[in-house]
């Protein structure tokens, strides 16, 4: 029975009559039932003894690559894969099929050790199913369909993950449970396609919202039925409103993009906008301009291809004004975002050398910002022949935002006189503010609808400048009677001899410290390098050491 086994896979291997005719043809065949029995019999599992199968299959493949010349390399291993190209004969499909052999027999010989496998080979083992289950869900929901069945796959690696989270080290139990929490959000979206669920596609947005690489595909799919929503969404809209204006809209593209930005509004003017990480909402005013950039990129090409008709060119200039300025408020909204990011660090401790501590210098330049998109907001609203109510109550409400924007930019650069010792202007800044502050108080108090956070904040900034005016006022009359002192100090100190200068050494008597005698390339100062001339010494029978004088 051996030799028979022998010669057929001797005639399977040397079939040297019959590849000419098989690469002609392109096709190759094996029995791989018959192969697989010949040598599985021959090699091992006749009696159960999986390992000395694994290491007939290792020994055939070292076979085969040579005979091949396939081999990955004498020194350094190079990988070679086997595509279609690559098969020129039958053996190339045994390097295939006694790879997958070997790595079976493997698996079958852990299951088979004398006490079963250890704890650590099981976990693995179970580890392996869960990731198996994992990507066949993941197929399943790339391709969009069989969701029952990408839901038990999902379902399944999310219990052996549960179950793998209660045993080995903490670093072992996070990863489980961080494997759990990715999977739940793609459960949620089976169920939700399936129909065993109420969440409606708008409400999973919130759900993928963690971050991780299990994520993507689920967030780039929900992404794609957001995206189809608001497509839907556009076809029963017709007009933009804003500050009493009404625009039409034709262009879906146009609509879906300012859907899009509507949408992610939401997230920080929300319920739960406060408790959103400052990165966080960061990324969201990012989404929000790429959205309205190409809402406005979309109007601009109506506009080139609308031919000459006067009305509709109106309206798209009108939609396009409407835009720029909801982008030019929420750039506003970015920059005091900013604003209060700079402020929680600005009292921080310098010893904290991980975060940097902000400087007033800095907040000035974002009160600059401010104020220059407050300016460019106001002229966009007020340019135009016909004004709406809503345009001049939103044009003076600019001008109270910049009134109070000027305060904080005047106590903040107030602050930086102080720190740099300089008395009489943080003094002028701090009572100028202070003017400005008490302004914006009274223009507040005057309107029929106070806004009491703003109150607070004037109020504030209004007690923050006087209270400072007020110790530069003292700090600067205390320097003032100080400086006849300070003078004095310095001028009993000075010394017709130049005593309070250090000598200077040469470089004979300092050979023992690395120290330049030439001094600095960049300072003219004098090299020291020998005295000329030099001092003659007190016996006359050392004279000639003295060396030549530089």
């Amino acid at each position: 029975m051996g030799k028979e086994s022998e010669v057929f896979a001797m005639e399977i291997d040397n079939q040297k009559s019959t590849a000419t005719d098989q690469i002609n043809n392109a096709k190759f065949s094996i029995n791989v039932l018959q192969l697989l029995k010949y040598s599985q019999m021959q090699h091992g599992l006749r009696f159960g003894d999986y390992t000395r199968y694994r290491r007939y299959c290792i020994a055939r493949l070292r076979r085969l690559y040579k005979s091949l010349k396939f081999t990955h390399g004498r020194g350094k291993y190079t990988k070679k894969a086997i595509t279609a190209p690559t098969v020129t004969e039958v053996r190339f499909l045994h390097l295939v099929l006694y790879t997958a052999e070997r790595a079976w027999s493997h698996a079958m010989e852990k299951q088979q050790l004398p006490d079963g496998p250890n704890a650590r080979q099981r976990s693995y083992l179970i580890e392996a199913e869960a990731y198996a289950s994992y990507m066949k869900g993941s197929l399943l929901f790339e391709q969009d369909h069989n969701w029952d069945i990408a839901l038990k796959s999902f379902k399944s690696a999310r219990a052996v993950y549960e179950e793998l989270g209660k045993y080995g080290d903490l670093e072992n139990q996070v990863l489980c449970r961080e494997r759990v929490e990715e999977l739940e959000p793609s459960i949620r979206y089976c169920l939700h396609k399936v129909g065993e669920s109420n969440v409606q596609a708008s409400e999973l947005m919130h759900i993928g919202e963690m971050e991780g690489p299990a994520l993507d595909l689920f967030k780039a799919k929900l992404e794609a039925v957001m995206a189809e929503a608001r497509s839907q969404q556009a076809a029963s809209m017709t007009e933009f409103n804003w500050l009493g204006h009404r625009f039409p809209i034709s262009n879906a593209k146009t609509w879906v993009a300012i859907l899009k930005a509507q949408e992610l509004e939401k997230d920080l003017h929300g319920p739960t906008a406060e408790s959103l990480p400052a990165e966080k909402r960061l990324a969201i005013f990012d989404k929000i301009f790429a959205a309205y950039h190409e809402a406005r990129s979309c109007i601009r090409n109506d506009l080139v291809t609308t031919g000459n008709s006067e009305s509709m060119k109106d309206d798209l200039s009108g939609l396009d004004k409407a835009i720029g300025a909801v982008l030019g408020l929420r750039t506003i909204e970015w920059n005091q975002l900013l604003v209060s990011i700079a402020k929680s660090k600005l009292s921080k401790s310098r010893d904290d050398k991980n975060e940097k501590v902000t400087k007033p210098e800095e907040l000035v330049r974002l009160y600059d910002l401010l104020l220059q998109n407050t300016a460019d907001l106001s002229d966009l609203v007020s340019s135009g022949r016909d004004r709406k109510p809503e345009e001049v109550a939103f044009a003076e409400e600019c001008a109270f935002r910049s009134l109070v924007l000027q305060a904080e930019r005047c106590f903040n650069l107030a602050k930086s006189y102080s720190s740099a010792g300089k008395r009489t202007e943080a003094y002028a800044l701090y009572c100028r503010a202070q003017s400005l502050a008490d302004t914006a108080l009274k223009e507040l108090q005057s309107l029929t609808t106070i806004d009491q956070v703003m109150m607070k904040e004037l109020k504030m900034l209004y007690d923050d400048c006087r209270s400072n005016s007020c110790i530069e006022h003292a700090m600067g009359i205390m320097e003032e009677e100080k400086a006849p002192e300070n003078l004095s100090n310095k001028i009993s100190s000075i010394s017709l001899a130049g005593t309070d200068k250090k000598p200077d050494k040469f470089l004979m008597e300092k050979l023992d410290i690395y120290e330049s005698a030439v001094g600095d390339s960049n300072t003219k100062g004098v090299p020291h390098i020998e005295q000329f001339p030099a001092t003659l010494p007190n016996n006359p029978s050392q004279s000639n050491r003295i060396g030549p004088c530089v």
